[in-house]
């Protein structure tokens, strides 16, 4: 078993490896688990999948943050999807008794939520959005790469899961100073959100109590790591 790990965004990286791997790129972990940086969306997940594929993977996952769908999750809290919801409506199921199997590995340390997990193919910024795809859905979080990775591993009838820690919860609105900052990749540009802070100083707590959701999400992505032991250094 070689298991293929896309991941959009370094941070995300920063929970599986201390080494960094450029945009597009990807690297063994140890001789069992492959790493790929694959950048925000659907098309580049895609791409970082079948580039793990082509290195030899044997089963997939779509690992990082997502954002909360259900009012009763909160940041940090982990979902290991039942079943993805695309954009374009269709539905996609895990591979069962490797979702069992994991479940029943975590849930011994952590509380696991299990439903669905929604597409989108842009970020959802504000609560009024997530309270209607919510509610259209019935999906508990939404992420932007899931189902892009779970159709190449039905491409390859590989085995897929998806496990997401919560970033932002279903009440808050991101702040401006993130839509600002986003490029076409789905990416933060450091300059721009710098830009926008001098010229908007008011918004510097929202963006502080942002990343303060998100570094509980690594967090539990990294204890998720080391309990599955995903990760080529086991942290203390």
């Amino acid at each position: 078993m070689i298991i293929g790990i896309v991941v959009a965004l370094p941070e995300e990286l920063a929970t599986l490896t201390a080494s960094t791997v450029a945009k597009g790129g990807c690297l063994a972990l140890t001789d069992k688990v492959w790493v790929a940086c694959s950048g925000a969306g659907a098309a580049n997940a895609a791409e970082a999948a079948k580039l793990l594929v082509a290195n030899g993977v044997n089963r997939l996952i779509s690992w990082g943050c997502a954002g909360a769908l259900s009012p009763d999750l909160r940041s940090g809290d982990l979902v290991v999807a039942e079943r993805l919801i695309a954009a374009d409506t269709e539905e996609l199921t895990m591979d069962v008794f490797w979702h069992t199997h994991t479940l029943d590995r975590l849930q011994t340390s952590h509380t696991v939520y299990t439903g669905d997990l929604v597409e989108t193919l842009a970020m959802v910024a504000f609560s009024k959005d997530k309270q209607r795809l919510h509610e259209q859905t019935g999906a508990i979080a939404v992420d932007m790469e899931s189902v892009a990775v779970a159709r190449v591993a039905w491409q390859y009838a590989l085995p897929f899961l998806s496990i997401r820690a919560i970033a932002d919860p279903a009440s808050m609105d991101l702040p401006p100073a993130v839509s600002y900052a986003l490029n076409a990749n789905g990416e933060i540009e450091l300059w721009k959100l710098l830009v926008f802070l001098l010229r908007h100083p008011t918004q510097i707590p929202r963006l502080i109590k942002l990343g303060l959701h998100f570094n509980a999400a690594m967090k539990t992505l990294e204890a998720v790591a080391e309990q599955l032991e995903l990760n080529d250094t086991p942290r203390n």
